[in-house]
């Protein structure tokens, strides 16, 4: 089994005993800035693999197979979990001055947003069957995603402030580990511009063909 699948399972495994057990337990298990303070310096581990439901877990562990495999597929097992626990982590640290010191924070979002991140660099061309895109391509509109809610200000149970920094914590992991960083950060740009083009001129076009057929029938 890759290192990737052993992350999934222990994610399931962890995030329904969290879900089965009483509050009291489950409180240990996530993060917190006043939990840090108390002393549960573990949460900083064991809040990447709870997720708050099955939606939450079923999105994050979709991404974390396709960008956690695509890497460790790349620079190795190693390096992989390098990234996944770096990124989990100091992403609860820095984003500290973000958050009540009560607020509890959990899921392995963060630490995906890293992967996606080295993965945009080191590999931007690999076609994700999943997502019928290249990985590069989905990285950055999810990041860009991010960028726009935060910038919005867009609240709720979603830490959009955590996924950028966790994508941000990926780039110099991308640029340390690809000697061609700068072609495929050109190439992933280039992606996003074919894109958004479709999406802006070739969409109406295709709606357009749609209804003048359903008209002509």
């Amino acid at each position: 089994m890759s290192k990737t699948n052993t992350l999934i399972l222990l994610c399931v495994l962890i995030s329904l005993f969290a879900w089965g057990t009483s509050d009291s337990i489950a409180r240990l298990l996530v993060f917190s800035t006043s939990g840090l303070i108390e002393g549960r310096i573990w949460t900083l581990v064991t809040a990447l693999f709870v997720h708050a439901d099955i939606i939450h877990l079923l999105g994050n562990m979709i991404f974390l197979y396709v960008f956690g495999n695509t890497l460790e597929n790349t620079v190795k097992s190693r390096n992989m979990l390098l990234v996944f626990f770096t990124g989990g982590i100091t992403t609860f640290l820095f984003g500290i001055p973000f958050y009540s010191p009560y607020a509890t924070l959990v899921g392995a979002s963060a630490a995906i947003f890293t992967l996606t991140a080295v993965v945009m660099i080191v590999k931007p061309l690999k076609f994700s069957w999943l997502f019928l895109l290249p990985v590069g391509l989905v990285a950055i509109l999810y990041f860009l995603y991010n960028v726009l809610a935060v910038y919005h200000g867009s609240s709720g149970s979603v830490a959009y402030v955590s996924h950028v920094i966790g994508f941000l914590i990926g780039v110099p992991f991308g640029v340390a580990w690809s000697p061609k960083w700068i072609k495929n950060l050109i190439v992933t740009l280039c992606l996003l511009a074919i894109y958004l083009l479709i999406i802006a001129f070739g969409i109406p076009i295709i709606f357009d063909l749609i209804k003048k057929v359903l008209t002509n029938s």
